[in-house]
């Protein structure tokens, strides 16, 4: 079973409690959806193995332990596309694809419209990104495409999870690491993270 961690870091608890704010503005709500995620991915990028190298130092040769793999960093449009910044501050060389996914209203099933990746993506670590983790079928079918495409290494990244979408996830997906900044209680009859923080990409681009 992949890695499922929830964070604890006061930071992160600390601007969670923000973007759960109903009152929160659309300005204040997208810079701090990024700075979550650039945490989160600090979480996520923990375990990736290093290579040693040397450098020259303006005083003398240096040993160094280095990167030296390729990630891309794939959004679910639309509210993915919160968190992206986020993580090219810390992964500026990272690719970026994007899987287009929408939930249709009744039967909660995902449905896909739209997917680029990089030509190399299967020689990458990919990072799916979504600030919500709520039924799980847009993860489940994120990560799907992804691994069709011939990627072998890949996490998942979200904000808030339900239990249910976590389930959904680690069923059908057990080799993909899981980082979340929180938990919450349980999904309501319309599909929503209750107490969540509304709908992400809402209030990512003011159409609520």
């Amino acid at each position: 079973m992949g890695e499922f961690f929830v964070s604890n870091h006061p930071l992160i608890q600390n601007k969670m409690a923000m973007l759960r704010n109903k009152n929160t503005c659309t300005k204040e709500f997208k810079e701090i959806i990024s700075e979550v995620a650039m945490l989160l991915c600090y979480e996520a990028t923990r375990h990736i193995e290093l290579v040693p190298a040397k450098v020259e130092t303006p005083i003398a040769e240096a040993d160094v332990n280095v990167i030296n793999r390729g990630f891309a960093i794939v959004p679910i449009l639309r509210a993915g596309m919160g968190m992206l910044d986020g993580l090219l501050t810390l992964m500026p060389t990272a690719k970026v694809g994007f899987i287009g996914l929408y939930r249709d209203p009744e039967t909660l099933n995902p449905v896909d419209y739209y997917c680029k990746l990089p030509p190399d993506v299967s020689e990458r670590d990919i990072i799916i990104v979504d600030p919500m983790l709520a039924t799980g079928g847009s993860a489940v079918e994120g990560i799907s495409v992804v691994k069709r495409a011939g990627c072998k290494r890949v996490k998942l990244v979200c904000l808030i999870a339900a239990p249910e979408g976590v389930k959904a996830v680690q069923q059908a997906h057990p080799d993909v690491d899981i980082y979340v900044a929180h938990v919450d209680d349980c999904l309501n009859d319309h599909g929503y993270i209750v107490p969540g923080l509304g709908d992400a990409g809402d209030r990512l681009f003011g159409t609520k």
